[in-house]
């Protein structure tokens, strides 16, 4: 019977030494006789385990300890302390088997070589991952269709938009069929429409393929498409593991009525609840508790000329941001 969590973290942490000293030529003299250390916790004490097909949003502010969680998993890194075992291997222990089952895609890497044609790069990947003529056709062939590569595999990839590299990057990574995903920012800098069409790529691999999907991403249309779990880890520690929509009632529990009324010229709702900005002219937007939605929506349609009334959740970038902000709303039961 296959294993239903192909990646398991116990208590995986990571310290960094780094130089410790004062500016200045005598601080520099000074350092380089007697150095000065501190350690700098980039990771502590991280555990969670992923099912098999999952795809899971790894979230957290600027240096909270992603990137480098994603580098231990992939083999890149050494820990300081814990265990993690993935697909029924130690990562950092580099075992080529395992390397041919995962891939490690970064937003801002390039792993392709810059002067030649992506096809190219791609005949050398298969060459490393020894992936058979008949496999890397079956498999490019596959890509092609999710990403639409024809037109663009035979130019340089110095001269591809950021958009059509992160296609040629992602077709790169996947030729061997990886089981595992590991993606750091595959859509960082990329245009609305470049968004989309690698977030359907992604959703679409993982259907086809049942692949398993860790994605960081400081994009919420990237988390709210394809991610129904969400890791939030901040400071180097777990803060919150769980369902997106359990924490969107956790920490922001109000809904959002947005009312257009036939006749409004100094029409005044705040008595249904707050009055927030809006960004559509003649919409009303109320703020009211989640609990006292239905009853609030009741009255303004008895009460009131209700031209539309639509009822919204949070904006999930207001949601994640107050989760980073206060840890306090991190307590776990």
């Amino acid at each position: 019977m296959s294993n239903p969590f192909p990646i398991i973290v116990e208590n995986l942490s990571k310290t960094y030494q780094v130089t410790d000293r004062e500016g200045g030529f005598a601080a520099s003299v000074r350092g380089f006789f007697k150095r000065k250390y501190q350690d700098v916790k980039a990771v502590q004490n991280v555990s969670f385990r992923i099912g098999a097909g999952e795809i899971v949003g790894f979230l957290g502010p600027n240096g909270a300890g992603k990137t480098t969680t994603l580098k231990m998993l992939s083999g890149l890194l050494h820990p300081t302390s814990g265990t993690a075992n993935v697909l029924g291997y130690t990562p950092w222990h580099r075992s080529n088997d395992y390397l041919r089952s995962i891939t490690l895609v970064m937003g801002q890497r390039n792993r392709l070589s810059w002067d030649i044609p992506a096809a190219d790069s791609f005949l050398l990947n298969q060459a490393i991952y020894r992936v058979s003529d008949a496999d890397y056709r079956k498999t490019f062939e596959e890509l092609d269709q999710l990403l639409e590569l024809g037109p663009i595999i035979r130019k340089p990839v110095r001269n591809l938009s950021l958009g059509e590299r992160m296609k040629c990057e992602l077709a790169a990574s996947l030729l061997h069929r990886p089981s595992v995903l590991f993606l750091d920012e595959p859509t960082i800098g990329l245009d609305i429409g470049a968004q989309a069409r690698i977030r359907s790529f992604l959703k679409e691999y993982n259907q086809r393929r049942g692949a398993t999907i860790i994605l960081t991403s400081h994009y919420m249309a990237d988390v709210t498409a394809l991610c129904e779990r969400i890791i939030i880890i901040h400071e180097g520690q777990l803060k919150y593991d769980g369902r997106l929509t359990d924490l969107s009632r956790r920490i922001a529990p109000y809904k959002l009525i947005g009312v257009v009324l036939k006749e409004c010229e100094a029409c005044d709702l705040s008595q249904y609840g707050t009055l927030m900005p809006s960004e559509v002219e003649g919409k009303i937007l109320l703020k009211v508790k989640a609990e006292e939605t239905p009853s609030i929506a009741a009255r303004l349609l008895a009460e009131q000329a209700v031209q539309d009334l639509t009822i919204e959740d949070p904006p999930i970038e207001d949601v994640i941001g107050r989760a980073f902000s206060d840890a306090r709303t991190f307590a776990q039961s």
